[in-house]
C-alpha cells in the first residue's frame, strides 16, 4: 500500500472522552496537564465536555454524549481532518450500551493513523513527547485506488429487463 503523509501542526486538535467510571481519572489527569492542554484545541464528548470546560477553565468544543452519538461524531471529524489526537478513557470492566460506537471510534482512529490513549500512563506518554512540541508528519495510508474502485452494480431482480 501506498502513503501520504499528512501534516499535524503544532496545535493539535485533540479528543478527551470517558466512561462514566474514568471520567474522575481523566479529569484528575488533564488538571494536572492543564498548561500542556490549554495550547490545543480540545473536543469533548457529552458531561466529560462540561467537567473539563468548567474545572480547567479552557474552551472545549462539546460534542455529544458519547450513547447519543459523540463517540461517531468524533470518529467522523477524525476522517475529516478535524480531529488528530484521542485521548479516551474507557472502562475495559463495565458493558457498555454502545460498544459497538466506542469499537467504531478506534478503528476509524487506526484506519486514519491517529494516536490514541487509552489509560493515564498512555495518555502521559504522549502529551509529554517531544512531538507534542512541533509539527508532525503522519504517515495515512493512500486511499484513493480504495475509493475510486470500480463497484459494478447489479439492479435488484425485480428490476432486471
Amino acid at each position: 500500500m501506498n502513503y501520504k503523509q499528512i501534516e499535524i501542526g503544532p496545535v493539535k486538535k485533540i479528543a478527551l472522552v470517558a466512561h462514566d467510571n474514568k471520567k474522575q481519572d481523566l479529569y484528575e489527569w488533564a488538571k494536572f496537564n492543564r498548561d500542556l492542554l490549554a495550547q490545543h484545541i480540545l473536543y469533548a464528548t457529552g458531561t466529560t465536555g462540561a467537567i473539563l470546560q468548567e474545572a480547567l477553565d479552557l474552551d472545549v468544543v462539546r460534542l455529544e454524549s458519547g450513547p447519543l452519538g459523540g463517540d461517531q461524531q468524533i470518529g467522523a471529524k477524525i476522517s475529516e481532518g478535524e480531529i488528530n489526537f484521542v485521548i479516551f478513557f474507557w472502562d475495559p470492566l463495565e458493558p457498555q450500551p454502545h460498544d459497538p460506537d466506542v469499537k467504531a471510534l478506534l478503528r476509524i482512529a487506526v484506519v486514519w493513523n491517529i494516536p490514541v490513549a487509552c489509560n493515564r500512563t498512555s495518555a502521559d506518554f504522549m502529551i509529554s513527547s517531544s512531538l507534542m512540541e512541533g509539527s508532525y508528519q503522519r504517515l495515512v495510508p493512500d486511499y484513493s485506488g480504495y475509493k475510486d474502485r470500480f463497484v459494478e452494480t447489479v439492479p435488484p431482480k425485480h428490476l432486471r429487463s
